[in-house]
This record gives C-alpha cells, sequence and structure tokens, in this order.
C-alpha cells in the first residue's frame, strides 16, 4: 500500500462559476480520495486531497486544468503532513482570508 500523502493547492484565474467545486469533489472520490474544497476570496479556490501518493498527484493535476469552463492562471501547490481524514466535501465559501 502506498503511503499516505496529503497536498493544498491553489489556484486563481477563471475557476469560480464554473463548477470547479463540484468537479474537484468528483475527481477525488473518483481517484478515493479524502480531503476537501472551497472557495477563497478574490475568485480564487483552494483544495486539499488526502490518500494514495500517486492518486493525490493525479488529483493535483487534474486542478492544473480544471473543468472545462475553468481557466487557471495560476497555481500553487503546499506539501503538508497527512491528518487522516475520512471523506471528501465542499466547504463553505471563505469571504475574509
Amino acid at each position: 500500500m502506498e503511503d499516505l500523502k496529503r497536498t493544498r493547492v491553489v489556484v486563481d484565474g477563471r475557476v469560480q462559476g464554473v463548477w470547479f467545486r463540484e468537479s474537484t469533489r468528483r475527481e477525488a472520490s473518483r481517484l478515493g480520495l479524502a480531503g476537501w474544497v472551497r472557495n477563497l476570496p478574490g475568485g480564487r479556490v483552494e483544495a486539499v486531497f488526502e490518500g494514495a501518493g500517486g492518486a493525490v498527484d493525479a488529483a493535483v493535476e487534474w486542478t492544473r486544468r480544471g473543468p472545462e469552463r475553468a481557466l487557471v492562471t495560476s497555481f500553487d501547490v503546499f506539501a503538508e503532513q497527512p491528518e487522516g481524514l475520512a471523506s471528501f466535501e465542499i466547504q463553505p465559501t471563505v469571504f475574509d482570508a
């Protein structure tokens, strides 16, 4: 079994109002990952993927493009310590981060 890995990404561009969060949730579920996704101020989206290393890497690569109507113009990746999350969810929008 692969080691547990956790990666946080922050994407900017045309990533809100294009089903980015729901599409990310579906992709994470397809890959068997836990974590979350949420909108941030200024039109950005933040996501955390936790699970097998190869699946996390695949999810990170997917977010570089996003769903069909998205246009990612900026992409930041942060390695983090796994927390043992059990599911993937869409979190409420953050209004003051």
